[in-house]
């Protein structure tokens, strides 16, 4: 079914993986960045100049662009404008080229957000506005306007829904989503908060996004990609295990939720995450597995991939080499 696909966002973490499977399996690829690069187009999700000239001769788009804040932005809109409007830049200039089908990264923090615990979500689902917080309810609505546009214009829509998406990095860009293992591996956190998430491979959530591209019975449909939810204490653990022997000295104890929310008070890049604290992120797969033919990774290989990956990109240098090169010097 090799076509040419445009894929927004394109020098992002998740949408370098799904250019990356897309080649690889024979598509004609072109990427949207804001800014000028090698075989890139340029296109703002925050202007409407460049779409039109980005779609044109596309077979499909790949929608994976939107903001995903490091910190707490000062006002909401700063993240949810960028979100809705954007989406709608993209959907409304695919239709008017006469793409086949988009596809629309979307997220579990619109399905799971605001909604009491105990209970396995599916795409039945939707994230609770009233109750998110602005990045869950930025991808909540966000997908709420792709659905209804495509709903009102005959578009052929299909959404992704990944988890936590963790995995190998492809350059020396630390991303939100791989902060976890980073910030353990390095010892940046002295301890693991009360916290947990949905785990997913982002080389599964390309392969996810091709295969909704390819499934003809994809269309109008959504699919949640996500493997088990795992603490942030037991994802600790994994990197214990395999990188404390080696050198690294990963912290494995609880931090006390009343201190991480005191951290959070000093230091903005934790605050996104106190949405996450005492809540077990329960999702369900079946339909991707089902419908799509979708395989996950373990988690465990996912967890230890990631963190080779920082070592060899030098993002996360272990703690003992480094002072063998200091004496040696």
């Amino acid at each position: 079914m090799a076509g040419r696909v445009l894929v927004t966002g394109a020098t992002g973490y998740i949408a370098g993986h799904v250019i990356a499977d897309l080649r690889a399996h024979g598509y004609d690829v072109l990427g949207t960045a804001r800014r000028a690069g090698d075989g890139l187009v340029v296109a703002d999700l925050s202007r409407d100049e460049g779409w039109d000239e980005a779609v044109a001769g596309c077979d499909h788009v790949v929608h994976v662009a939107s903001p995903f804040p490091k910190e707490s932005p000062k006002f909401d809109d700063e993240v949810i404008r960028p979100a809705v409007d954007g989406t709608l830049r993209v959907l409304r200039a695919a239709a008017r080229a006469g793409v086949r089908r988009v596809v629309l990264t979307s997220s579990v923090a619109a399905v799971v957000s605001g909604h009491a615990g105990g209970v396995v979500r599916t795409e039945a689902d939707w994230s609770v506005v009233e109750r998110s917080p602005v990045y869950q309810r930025s991808k909540t609505l966000a997908e709420r306007a792709a659905w209804d546009f495509a709903r009102e214009s005959g578009l052929e829509l299909v959404s992704v829904n990944p988890g936590f998406v963790a995995g190998p990095v492809l350059d020396a860009k630390v991303g939100t989503s791989v902060q976890v293992v980073h910030r353990l591996l390095t010892r940046d956190v002295p301890a693991s908060p009360k916290m947990g998430f949905s785990v997913v491979d982002v080389r599964d959530v390309a392969t996810a996004h091709r295969l909704a591209l390819e499934t003809p019975a994809a269309a109008g449909n959504r699919y949640i990609v996500a493997g088990e939810h795992l603490w942030m204490r037991e994802i600790a653990g994994v990197l214990a295990e395999e990188f404390n022997p080696k050198g690294y000295r990963v912290p494995t104890g609880p931090l006390p939720t009343w201190l991480f929310r005191a951290l959070a008070l000093f230091d903005a890049s934790l605050r996104p995450a106190l949405a996450f604290v005492g809540r077990r992120e329960s999702v369900s797969a079946d339909k991707a597995r089902r419908e799509l033919g979708w395989t996950p990774r373990p988690a465990r290989e996912t967890i230890l991939d990631t963190a080779y990956s920082l070592i060899e990109l030098g993002l996360a240098p272990n703690p003992s080499k480094k002072a063998v090169d200091l004496m040696s010097t």
